[in-house]
């Protein structure tokens, strides 16, 4: 058939339909197999009626076509279906009569329009659009074909005639198709109507889409048969379809744009959608034989900011992260280092965060002071025109695979605070409102920042005293750094000295690694790199981990031994985390002594600045684990078993008794015991019925 033949009205639709069915029969790839026949079978054999599409295939075998397609997609698209059944009819009858209707499926478009560009131009094309499922409304029944009853002459007919569909409004016929006459009532059959399933979703555009200052755009997706339910909030999805219009209000001239999905493609895999040519992977695999390479990546993280080399080396540990493993029994043990830095005001750890944002592959920024625990995690929200309610995800579900990165941590609300939790050691975040239970995953590491509770960080004062945050979200960083502003005048004159030329020239500061390279370097090391613990490393973490738990310190000069914890189970998984990810920054498959010795060394150097216990001179993990030392539990036990010991019938028992007791027994300050009672009386463990006289509660 002639090109020609596309002006003459009914034979274009002939020929989409011949050439479709000749695609399918006689298309083969590479080796030689008849792929799309080998898909037909295979859907035959699923019980399915979609059709996968590769749309690089077809514009190999018939670029008009292809071309047709992306101009013309309503029309094409439904004779290549009409292709499939033709086709199927004659492979398996019974078949094709039980389904009656197939889809074809594109997938790969070769151009990708970005949701803030979509335009009125884009309607009734066949567009490629990325986003991030923000909102995910319930599955409804939508009605495709109406049946009605004409009450005059009794009969039923399906409408609209046809392959025309139901619109947005069911419009009831004026004249009845079978008698002719338009005369009685019509009434809708509702049980013998056709109904899809149907659902609405809402797609985001990606966060590194955005343009800096701007508020990402969403646009609304429909989705038919079998694509309902087959994403999530917070998946990051590739959709193909065709731009739509639907009328705002009433008789509105504003139309709103919505996308009526043929296919999707889900993003499995993290940090997918930035590609790696092979060209990026030589210079990659340069890099790493670069003995320095782990220095060039960190000095390449904030190079305008002096110092900070542990902060920075932190920074890139947590980018590249551990290897998560899957036990036997489905336990999952995760692979994401989380980092915190608390510290004094003006020591750049804004500007740090704001780095690691630009750097990571896939980074959610938020601010503490500005988000809620629905924000951060995910919201069930109520539809104001259906009155259904449906998610919404969070940062930590759109950071899925990625850095989420919170600055001002410490000045959230702690109701807000604790929804971090699960997601930081479970990583998935579950939602049971309003009758909707989901459980949404959110393998993100977590970058906050945060200032010490009396504006500057106290060296005299524990790590827990010193800041507003809840020993349970503590205790889940795999390290904490306290950024001190220490007067020196040899560090001042330095760091004036590098600010000043920093100002005056910026070109000096340049990354030592250019960062589209670096992203594509950590997103090949966190894809394909999976590094194992060797017996000389598995060795010195084990010495470290027996060498550390056996140090005895006594309690405030007593000659009773008393056993701190200087660490426990939970920081030794986050030194091999570490250890894994110094291999990582190298490409290495192993994970050797020098790795685990790094990871040890800054390890050694955050237990030093939190877990450090002022009142006994040692690392003590209870700090972290508890927000008290052991020596204060110690203390704290003890007052417990005095006030008990001395009350008998007292309604209360008076501080001066309490530390007299106390201080027969054991050589404790005096102050420090009334110290400790001040606390345990803010806690609630003990209450004062009357002024400096003490119960437990």
């Amino acid at each position: 058939m002639g090109l020609e033949s596309l002006d003459i009205p009914g034979e274009e639709t002939l020929e989409y339909k011949d050439r479709f069915i000749d695609f399918i029969r006689n298309y083969r790839d590479s080796s030689g197999r008849f792929k799309y026949m080998d898909r037909l079978r295979r859907m035959m054999n699923f019980d399915l009626r979609s059709l996968a599409v590769d749309y690089a295939d077809l514009y190999r075998y018939d670029t008009d076509l292809a071309e047709a397609l992306i101009d013309k997609p309503h029309q094409v698209l439904r004779d290549a279906s009409e292709a499939v059944k033709e086709i199927i009819l004659l492979e398996n009858p019974e078949y094709a009569e039980r389904k009656r209707k197939f889809v074809v499926r594109i997938y790969g478009l070769f151009e990708t329009v970005k949701i803030r560009d979509l335009r009125s131009d884009h309607i009734g094309k066949l567009v490629q659009v990325e986003g991030i499922v923000t909102r995910m409304h319930p599955i409804r029944s939508r009605m495709v074909k109406a049946v009605f009853r004409h009450e005059k002459c009794g009969a039923e007919f399906e409408w609209p005639p046809g392959e025309e569909t139901v619109g947005d409004t069911i419009e009831k016929p004026s004249i009845c198709p079978v008698c002719g006459e338009g005369g009685g009532k019509f009434v809708l059959l509702k049980d013998k109507s056709k109904y899809i399933d149907w659902q609405k979703i809402m797609l985001q555009e990606r966060p590194e889409d955005v343009p800096g200052g701007q508020m990402p755009r969403s646009i609304e997706v429909q989705l038919t048969e079998d694509l309902v339910d087959s994403s999530r909030p917070g998946d990051r999805i590739t959709i193909v379809g065709i731009p739509s219009i639907h009328q705002t209000s009433g008789r509105s001239p504003l139309f709103e744009l919505y996308i009526d999905a043929n296919s999707i493609k889900i993003s499995e895999k993290v940090l997918e959608e930035i590609s790696i040519t092979r060209e990026d992977e030589e210079k990659i695999k340069d890099l790493a034989k670069d003995p320095w390479i782990r220095e060039k990546i960190i000095a390449s993280i904030a190079p305008s900011i002096y110092g900070q080399w542990d902060l920075k080396e932190a920074i890139a540990l947590l980018l590249f992260g551990g290897v998560p493993k899957i036990m036997p029994d489905g336990t999952k043990i995760r692979g994401d280092i989380h980092v915190l830095f608390v510290g004094d005001p003006g020591m750049a750890k804004s500007q740090l965060l704001q780095s690691a944002a630009r750097i990571a592959p896939r980074a959610v920024y938020t601010s503490g002071k500005g988000s809620t625990a629905a924000g951060l995690t995910a919201a069930v929200v109520k539809d104001p025109k259906t009155g259904e309610y449906f998610l919404e995800a969070g940062a930590l579900v759109l950071a899925d695979g990625g850095v989420a990165v919170i600055d001002e941590i410490d000045k959230m609300r702690p109701d807000d605070r604790v929804a971090i939790h699960e997601a930081m050691e479970q990583q998935v975040i579950s939602i049971s409102k309003a009758g909707i239970v989901a459980r949404l995953n959110a393998r993100a590491s977590v970058l906050a920042a945060g200032n010490p509770k009396f504006g500057i960080y106290l060296p005299g004062k524990n790590f827990v005293e010193n800041v507003d945050l809840p020993p349970t979200i503590i205790s889940r960083f795999d390290l904490i750094f306290v950024v001190r502003d220490i007067i020196d005048k040899k560090r001042d004159s330095m760091l004036a000295t590098y600010v000043l030329e920093a100002h005056s020239n910026t070109e000096r500061f340049r990354p030592e690694i250019d960062l589209m390279l670096l992203k594509k370097y950590i997103i090949y090391a966190k894809r394909y790199i999976r590094p194992r613990l060797t017996p000389s490393a598995k060795k010195l973490i084990k010495e470290f981990f027996v060498s550390l738990r056996g140090i005895a310190t006594p309690l405030d000069q007593d000659q009773k031994q008393i056993k701190s914890i200087p660490i426990t189970a939970r920081q030794l998984e986050a030194i091999i985390r570490l250890a894994e990810a110094h291999a990582k920054m190298a490409l290495k498959d192993e994970v050797t002594e020098e790795d685990a010795s790094e990871a040890i060394r800054i390890t050694l150097s955050f237990l030093q600045s939190v877990g450090y216990d002022t009142e006994t001179g040692t690392i003590d993990s209870s700090i972290i684990m508890t927000g008290k030392s052991l020596s204060t539990i110690r203390l704290i036990s003890i007052i417990t078993d005095t006030i008990k010991k001395l009350k008998h019938d007292k309604p209360c028992v008076k501080e001066e008794e309490i530390i007299n007791e106390i201080q027969k027994e054991h050589k404790i300050k005096e102050a420090r015991i009334k110290e400790a009672l001040e606390k345990m009386h803010r806690d609630g463990i003990v209450y004062s019925p009357k002024s400096g006289c003490y119960n437990v509660t």
